[in-house]
């Protein structure tokens, strides 16, 4: 469990790409509750965070599905949230290698593992594929989308 929950203090919570994929999507079950995460950092002033590898991820996936105009959409609603987007050095960068390496992750996704680690937060996700890091990892579960 995140050390910051242990001191009382506010959760933190790290968004995965497929939270975000879901919010602007609609998602039935998702959408709902980053909404009220979102509410949740507006309230607390506490922002929700995000590695900037992720945000490139939804960026493509966006376009990907939906064309250039959408993803723009996203990338400008997305700098409208309480979302701190988090900048990847080399320490990150060898963090997140070791986990995908450890723990077979996607490489997106052990980037946002290595920030939720890293920060004691909260990782937002509907990826069940996080559960194979084990109890160093939070994971707050979204409803599992099919493609």
């Amino acid at each position: 469990m995140p050390s910051a929950l242990s001191r009382g203090r506010a959760r933190r919570y790290v968004l995965d790409a497929n939270a975000l994929i879901g919010f602007f999507e609609d998602r039935e079950g998702t959408a709902g509750k980053i909404e009220r995460l979102v509410g949740e950092a507006l309230r607390q002033d506490l922002p929700l965070l995000m590695s900037a590898v992720n945000w490139g991820e939804v960026f493509y996936t966006a376009w990907r599905r939906h064309g250039q105009a959408k993803a723009r959409e996203a990338e400008s609603r997305l700098q409208e949230m309480p979302i701190a987007v988090i900048s990847v050095d080399r320490d990150r960068a060898s963090r997140a290698g070791a986990l995908k390496q450890r723990h077979n992750l996607g490489y997106a996704d052990a980037f946002a593992a290595e920030l939720a680690i890293e920060r004691g937060a909260w990782l937002v996700t509907a990826d069940p594929e996080f559960s194979k890091v084990g109890k160093d990892l939070a994971v707050y579960s979204l409803p599992r989308h099919e493609k």
